[in-house]
């Protein structure tokens, strides 16, 4: 199935995944390792709660993708799921017992399942009339925020004891994320084509407050445990901190590293290690 994102189209780029040590006050990062080294499409990273491994999406055969696991210190590579549906944007669930995923059914359906993080096992569908979900970042164990596809594609939360959800905004774009030390939620505002902002959802009050216009063009984002934002364009990192910068200010070009395309980030818990895609 074919989407305004390039997460599920049948051709999705060929993109490696990256991963760069941080040392936000002295603005130092580390020269960037390529943990994937494969030919086809590598893509969406999450780390794990304690920051010991990054789950990722990887296309391998056949033309479906299946979820992978990266030890950050043994830097060994294990396959966790292996079925006829592909899987996309793994994220460990609150409870810490299952890894969520956007799986694109046999009909193209895409809905929100998880698989049990001890092993194999089937995995359980957790939105039966959801659908077509995009990306998920999960609010608290029974909450979450959803891209939903559609014209436009549009921000909901979701409750899943109940399997209601509640529109919240339109035109956003695929990247959700939380929010350090508040009961928020941002993303992506795309007002126009050449005007999108970062906006936070204060999701129990339901009250948008924007953030900061993004670097033209780029949608990905990610939040360091002290509140810092990341952002990246072409091949260069950048750094915002409400109330603290006035602006973006880059921290690294990674260009003389042969990267010259970024997209999706993903931070570990303590805001060391930052994972990179690189198409």
């Amino acid at each position: 199935m074919k989407t305004t994102t390039d997460a599920y189209s049948q051709n999705p780029p060929e993109t490696e995944i990256f991963l760069v040590e941080l040392d936000l006050p002295n603005r130092s990062v580390s020269v960037p390792t390529n943990i994937t080294q494969h030919k086809g499409y590598d893509n969406q990273p999450s780390f794990t709660p304690d920051g010991k491994a990054l789950l990722y999406t990887s296309m391998r055969e056949n033309n479906q993708t299946d979820i992978y696991r990266y030890d950050l210190k043994t830097q060994q590579t294990t396959q966790l799921t292996s079925t006829a549906e592909s899987e996309y944007s793994p994220i460990i669930t609150p409870t810490g017992n299952y890894f969520s995923v956007i799986r694109v059914e046999k009909d193209q359906t895409q809905r929100l399942w998880k698989f049990p993080v001890s092993g194999p096992a089937e995995p359980e569908l957790m939105l039966k009339n959801v659908k077509p979900v995009g990306y998920h970042c999960w609010l608290n164990q029974d909450w979450l925020a959803l891209f939903i596809l559609g014209k436009p594609n549009t921000l909901q939360l979701a409750q899943v004891s109940t399997g209601d959800t509640i529109r919240i905004e339109g035109n956003i774009g695929r990247s959700l994320q939380k929010v350090p030390g508040r009961e928020a939620v941002s993303f992506v505002y795309k007002e126009s084509p050449n005007n999108w902002q970062i906006r936070q959802l204060n999701w129990k009050g339901r009250q948008i407050s924007p953030l900061v216009k993004t670097l033209e063009g780029s949608e990905d984002f990610v939040w360091t445990s002290d509140g810092t934002l990341l952002m990246c364009q072409g091949s260069a990192l950048y750094f915002y901190k409400p109330n603290v910068t006035s602006s973006w200010m880059q921290l690294a070009d990674f260009s003389s590293s042969g990267i010259k395309q970024l997209t999706r980030l993903a931070i570990d818990p303590k805001g060391k290690t930052l994972a990179l895609v690189s198409q």
